[in-house]
C-alpha cells in the first residue's frame, strides 16, 4: 500500500488550475498550427493567427488564455492500492481549486446552486470523477471547462435503428447550432452507448484524450475522422468566420448499451481546449 497526502493533492491541483487556464497544450497548439497551413480564407488563417498568439501571451505572462477560466473538473484514476492520507480526496482537490484560482487571479466563476446563484467566490466545487484502477498511484486529468461551449452540448436517446448515420447527423446538428458561440474551432466529445447519465460521462471524457490520439478500436477511429471530414465541410470556420478548421479533433468513447437503446451525448470544447494531468 502507497501512500499519498492531501497536501500533495492540494499543490499539484493548484498547479494543474493555474496551469490548464495559462499554458496551451501543445497538441492544441500544434493543430491549430496545421489548421492554418490547410486554410484557403485569409480570414480564418488570421483568426487562427491571432488565438495562437493569444495562447503565447497567456503563457509568456501567465495570463489566463480566456477570461471565461471555466468550471473545474477531474478525471481521477486512483490505484487500488493507493491510500490517501491526510484528509479526503474530494476535500484536497477543493482546496486546491481554492489555492489555485485565487493565487493564479483567475476568475471565480461558480455559484453555489443554480437557483439563487451566490457566487462561491473561489471556483469551488470542482466536478470530481473517480475510476478504481490498477496499481498504487493517484492519476489527476483536470480540464478548466468554460461554458460557452458547455451550454452548446446535447444528449439525446435514440432508437438503434437509427444507426451510425443517425448518430452522425446528431453530432453534425450539434455542432451546426452551436455555430460560433462555441468558440471554434472546436474539439467534439461523443459518448456513444452506456445509459442516459454514462453517455454524458463518455462525452466529457473524451476531451481529456490528446488532440490526434485516435480511439483503439478500428471502427470507432474511422467514426471519429469521418466526423470531423464532415464538421469541417460544415464552412462555420475559426470564430464561425469561415473556413476549413470547424473543429480540430472528433473524440469517440464507447460502453455497452441496453439492446432497446442507443445513447448519444455530445460535449463540445472550444479552441482553448485546457487539459492537464499529474501522477502522484
Amino acid at each position: 500500500m502507497r501512500e499519498v497526502t492531501y497536501e500533495q493533492i492540494v499543490d499539484a491541483v493548484k498547479q494543474l488550475c493555474i496551469e490548464a487556464n495559462v499554458d496551451l497544450g501543445f497538441d492544441v497548439v500544434r493543430a491549430m498550427q496545421e489548421a492554418r497551413k490547410r486554410e484557403k480564407s485569409a480570414v480564418a488563417e488570421e483568426v487562427l493567427s491571432q488565438l495562437l498568439q493569444n495562447a503565447e501571451i497567456a503563457a509568456a505572462e501567465r495570463v489566463p488564455m480566456c477570461q471565461d477560466t471555466g468550471m473545474s473538473v477531474f478525471l481521477v484514476e486512483l490505484g487500488q492500492d493507493c491510500h490517501i492520507v491526510g484528509g479526503s480526496l474530494y476535500d484536497a482537490i477543493n482546496e486546491g481549486v481554492r489555492r489555485g484560482y485565487g493565487e493564479g487571479y483567475l476568475r471565480a466563476s461558480i455559484v453555489h446552486d443554480p437557483i439563487q446563484r451566490k457566487n462561491t467566490g473561489d471556483n469551488t466545487p470542482g466536478i470530481v470523477h473517480v475510476e478504481l484502477v490498477a496499481g498504487d498511484t493517484c492519476t489527476i486529468h483536470m480540464t478548466a471547462k468554460g461554458f460557452g461551449s458547455e451550454n452548446m452540448s446535447r444528449l439525446k436517446m435514440m432508437k438503434p435503428s437509427d444507426g451510425i448515420e443517425g448518430v452522425k447527423a446528431f453530432v453534425l446538428e450539434t455542432v451546426r447550432l452551436a455555430g460560433p458561440n462555441a468558440c471554434p474551432p472546436v474539439v467534439v466529445g461523443v459518448g456513444l452507448g452506456g445509459n442516459f447519465e454514462m453517455s454524458a460521462y463518455l462525452a466529457k471524457r473524451a476531451l481529456f484524450r490528446p488532440i490526434g490520439e485516435r480511439n483503439q478500436r478500428e471502427d470507432a477511429a474511422q467514426l471519429e475522422l469521418a466526423l470531423l471530414e464532415q464538421i469541417n465541410q460544415l464552412g462555420l470556420g475559426p470564430q464561425g468566420m469561415g473556413g476549413r478548421t470547424t473543429a480540430l479533433d472528433v473524440h469517440v468513447e464507447l460502453f455497452a448499451t441496453h439492446i432497446a437503446g442507443l445513447p448519444v451525448a455530445v460535449n463540445i470544447n472550444c479552441h482553448a481546449s485546457r487539459h492537464k494531468h499529474v501522477t502522484l
